[in-house]
């Protein structure tokens, strides 16, 4: 059984670029500039020397140049999920079968092992039929394996040569697509004849640059999540009573929290890179929040909300050295010795020994149950999680702590009662909405027309993404263009650099000179559900972020 907005949603015709509107054979490829990385130019060329420095590729209109071939075309799905991934593969599959009914698309499952592990599916139009417009990646399932060695690729070229494939598209994050351009170097340096395309994922944000206007995902996430939180705020406003504290995703950029302050004016929204800018403490940003709690109670206002990115506490130096000392702390043998403590307290006097004189005067204000989350779990590296740090109650525990203090010296005088929430998984994989179920399909659409084009080792590209659909432009980024190198587990790698809230960027600066007027007025925004059926301008509008940046 199927909900009536999924046999409706079914049904939905995705819009494509004026120009992937033209019959197959009417596409032209015309080439634009070479490109280079980022940073670290000689070392990522010396590291991508097949790949490295390709030219830049838009779609026009004119006479299709591409050598007429049979393809055999592998996907993947990588990583955490983002609405539109469907549309992806089923814009691939369309593109493939438009150019020839005999192509074939072979989709591998549970993300990158399910190529190491030859597991597939062969798609046909029955099964694809099943998956349009929807949300999820159960199309064929997604996995976090990285394909980063040469024994892998190794492996990955055999299974190829098994079936003939000629090309793989990764769909995925800023770690995907890195090994997608490893990949696709591999696959050149050997010649194996397969090309690898990437697709641009992530429900964050952070990968995006002047080409790649935005990651697929986000729009319909931060649409979810904006529905939720103005409907707090609602909720906010007529009880009258609570302060809500809401964490939203978003570890290593505040692209999700920003977009979403955008759209419903809350009374607070930290952004990370602001916090690491003006080296923010733990105490001054909850010292920053209880100003606002007080300027509002004194009006008689004691409610609010206040929206925390996920990795806020990376962001602050402080917390930063904290984390490094509590790595080391429990490093190799020491972390079972710590672990075989029998109590709180015998570990607080071990963690008191093991930290310096700074970290253990931030650790102590902390909640313990906070404290105590630092030394839950830790990663495959022996690392804390960051990520399991419930930053929401963090901070809402300090303010009552910096409001109690107020209260006793007399200087404030209103109550205070918090809620709290986490919003995550809620908007993973949420139906489309219509810009990402348009988005994503333009962006499979064009990845075969990059195969068919001979590209090696590009990103799918679709821009001028303000615009109405028609006027969207399709075309490729080499991969290697948006690539630095980075400090990764004792070695230099490259990596694709994540793009970050740009503090002087339009969308942070509009937020900037508003935020004061939404800390101490009531001017929430109720963005309400996603609207699938209606005007365009209901229907089809981007994201705050993406109209601010290319307004």
């Amino acid at each position: 059984m199927i909900s009536a907005l999924q046999k409706e949603r079914l049904k939905y015709c995705p819009k494509l670029p004026g120009m992937l509107r033209n019959g197959i054979a009417e596409i032209s490829l015309q080439e634009g500039e070479k490109t280079e990385s980022v940073a670290d130019q000689e070392k990522i060329a010396a590291l991508f020397p097949n790949t490295y420095g390709e030219r830049e590729v838009i779609f026009v209109k004119g006479q299709n140049t591409s050598v007429p071939k049979k393809q055999v075309v592998g996907v993947i799905l990588s990583g955490g999920q983002a609405p539109g991934g469907h549309n992806v593969v089923c814009g691939l599959y369309d593109a493939l079968k438009a150019t020839d009914p005999e192509n074939v698309l072979i989709g591998f499952k549970g993300g990158p092992s399910g190529l190491l592990d030859d597991k597939y599916i062969i798609f046909d139009d029955e099964y694809i039929d099943r998956f349009r417009n929807t949300g999820g990646f159960d199309i064929i399932g997604s996995g976090r394996t990285k394909l980063e060695t040469k024994e892998q690729f190794a492996v990955a070229a055999e299974v190829c040569k098994k079936h003939g494939i000629t090309a793989i598209v990764i769909i995925g994050g800023d770690d995907s697509n890195t090994n997608a351009a490893v990949l696709a170097e591999y696959f050149a340096a050997e010649g194996t004849g397969v090309q690898v395309i990437g697709c641009p994922k992530t429900i964050d944000g952070d990968l995006k640059n002047d080409d790649i206007e935005c990651s697929f995902g986000f729009d319909t996430a931060t649409k979810t999540y904006s529905e939720l939180i103005g409907n707090i705020e609602r909720d906010c406003n007529s009880a009258k009573k609570y302060w809500h504290f809401i964490k939203v995703m978003g570890r290593s950029a505040s692209h999700v929290a920003l977009e979403c302050a955008l759209q419903t004016q809350p009374n607070i929204c930290l952004v990370g890179e602001e916090v690491a800018a003006k080296k923010m403490s733990l105490s001054e940003i909850a010292d920053y929040i209880a100003d606002a709690v007080e300027k509002r109670a004194e009006k008689g206002m004691n409610f609010g909300v206040a929206i925390i990115p996920e990795g806020i506490v990376e962001f602050v130096p402080e917390f930063k050295v904290l984390i490094a000392e509590i790595n080391e702390l429990l490093a190799g043998s020491k972390a079972d010795a710590f672990n075989a403590l029998a109590t709180w307290p015998e570990k607080y006097a071990f963690i008191e020994q093991g930290l310096t004189k700074e970290s253990m005067a931030v650790f102590a204000i902390l909640p313990e149950s906070i404290q105590q989350q630092l030394f839950l779990e830790r990663d495959p590296h022996g690392n804390v999680q960051v990520s399991l740090i419930e930053s929401e109650k963090l901070f809402a525990a300090m303010v009552k702590a910096k409001l109690a203090e107020r209260k006793k010296a007399g200087t404030y005088k209103g109550k205070f009662s918090t809620q709290h929430h986490f919003f995550g998984y809620e908007g993973r994989c949420a139906f489309p909405s219509n810009f990402d179920a348009d988005y994503c399909y333009s962006l499979g659409y064009n990845a075969f027309m990059l195969i068919q084009y001979g590209c090696n080792g590009y990103l799918s590209k679709v821009s001028n993404l303000k615009a109405p659909a028609e006027e969207w432009v399709a075309g490729g980024m080499p991969i290697t263009k948006m690539m630095n190198m980075e400090r990764r587990h004792g070695e230099d790698k490259p990596v694709i650099r994540k793009a970050l809230v740009e503090l002087d960027g339009k969308p942070f600066k509009y937020f900037e000179e508003h935020r004061a007027v939404w800390a101490e007025e009531t001017s929430y925004l109720y963005p309400g559900a996603i609207q699938y059926f209606g005007p365009s301008e209901v229907c089809d509008q981007p994201t705050k972020t993406l109209a601010l940046e290319k307004g």
